[in-house]
């Protein structure tokens, strides 16, 4: 009974390793889209999907398909991860149903009949002529050739009444993966690392995660995600990645800057809330992104306050453009002691960056520890502004934090003190 339970894919796997009912859009899938962290379970799910289409298991296959492509990165990594692994197509089998491999004919063949031809993406005319019902490409976002060899790959998924596939990658800001990632014909899963983390070793869990959690190198591995910049951004992910801090040293002075939302009398857009500190030499390290979502003016301001105590701050920069002297009030409700230095945008967003930018380019900015949401705005923002269109809150305020500390003349006079 145990042995047949181990084998029971149906009852062992995680929701994202088993094939959606429908595409994103509604309708029958062709393609699945398996997005994962490195370790989330990516090379199993497709393993098994491929066996189910081999020996025509339901519910994921009604009958066998007796073609199947098998795709990778190169020829290696075909045998050594999709066939030969760990959680490869031959280890998910029973023994008595294990294909064999064919290693002179880089093929797979059941007992039923049923064939796995491997394909490495670095040769995209080995696709010509071959045909198939079923397809797993792996690890497409590190295809040497990705546009060819995908394309190839679909003028062979001609058999059958509805030849399907399935993609599973650590994403990467491929043109191809964002296509696919946003057909609405595209059935899509996403998982991150700790998803798995059962299977995994705890070490490797801490190991990763302590140093890699929250960077671009960690929500792109760890968390599966889509890690974007535009050309023509102020900032770029290899700066702040370059220059990001663990600690902040002695600091001279520390401020929180406040971006209130457009109409401070109610609920309205994001608040960003960023704090910074600046050394005796003039080195500024960023601190904290609090930044509030669609919060009353109340929240926010408590929020702010909040950080400015926990920090022990020597003042709270606010933008007052909007709801002006509404500004100082509110955060007065919460501690009249906060002293509060008003400053008034009198050019727009992007020049108001692009001083501080500079001073990132030159080294001078750290970021203490990774804020993802406040760094996507940086590298997002371009001279129309964010591309979805949302106001840069988070980096509004950094913007103030950064000029009142390294590029206002006489922001204040320092007195160096150690981080809480």
């Amino acid at each position: 009974m145990l042995r047949l339970l181990s084998h029971d894919w149906l009852t062992q796997a995680h929701p994202h390793q088993l094939p959606p009912l429908k595409a994103q859009g509604g309708a029958d899938w062709t393609l699945w889209l398996i997005l994962g962290g490195r370790g989330a379970g990516k090379t199993r799910a497709g393993a098994e999907w491929v066996r189910a289409m081999a020996l025509g298991l339901p519910p994921i296959a009604n009958e066998p398909c007796g073609r199947i492509a098998l795709v990778g990165e190169t020829m290696a990594d075909v045998r050594e991860v999709m066939i030969e692994g760990v959680s490869g197509i031959r280890a998910v089998h029973e023994p008595a149903e294990r294909p064999r491999w064919e290693a002179t004919r880089r093929r797979l063949v059941w007992s039923n009949g049923a064939v796995a031809q491997a394909f490495s993406a670095e040769e995209p005319d080995s696709l010509r002529g071959p045909q198939f019902g079923a397809a797993w490409s792996d690890e497409l976002a590190k295809w040497r050739y990705p546009e060819a060899a995908w394309d190839m790959l679909q003028f062979g998924l001609r058999l059958g009444a509805r030849p399907r596939q399935i993609v599973t990658t650590t994403p990467r800001p491929l043109p191809l993966l964002k296509r696919l990632a946003s057909d609405a014909k595209t059935a899509l899963s996403h998982a991150g690392t700790t998803v798995n983390a059962y299977h995994l070793a705890p070490a490797f869990i801490d190991t990763v995660l302590s140093r890699y959690a929250g960077t671009r190198l960690g929500r792109q591995e760890i968390d599966g995600e889509f890690i974007e910049e535009r050309a023509d951004a102020l900032f770029t992910r290899d700066t702040i990645e370059r220059l990001r801090a663990t600690d902040a040293p002695p600091l001279a002075r520390i401020v929180v800057a406040v971006d209130p939302p457009a109409a401070a009398h109610r609920r309205a857009a994001a608040c960003g809330i960023v704090a910074a500190g600046i050394t005796a030499e003039g080195a500024v390290f960023v601190l904290a992104d609090t930044t509030v979502e669609a919060a009353k003016p109340d929240v926010w301001a408590a929020r702010a306050v909040a950080l400015y105590q926990a920090l022990q701050a020597d003042a709270l920069v606010a933008e007052f453009n909007q709801g002006g002297e509404m500004v100082r009030s509110v955060i007065a409700t919460c501690d009249a002691g906060v002293p509060v230095t008003a400053v008034h945008a009198s050019r727009g967003k992007h020049a108001r960056a692009e001083p501080v930018a500079a001073l990132y380019a030159q080294g001078r900015v750290r970021h203490v520890g990774a804020f993802p949401a406040l760094e996507d705005e940086m590298v997002l923002f371009g001279p129309d502004g964010l591309p979805d269109g949302r106001s840069p809150d988070r980096l509004d305020a950094l913007v103030w934090a950064v000029t009142h500390l390294a590029l206002t003349p006489k922001a204040g006079s320092p007195r160096v003190r150690g981080m809480m």
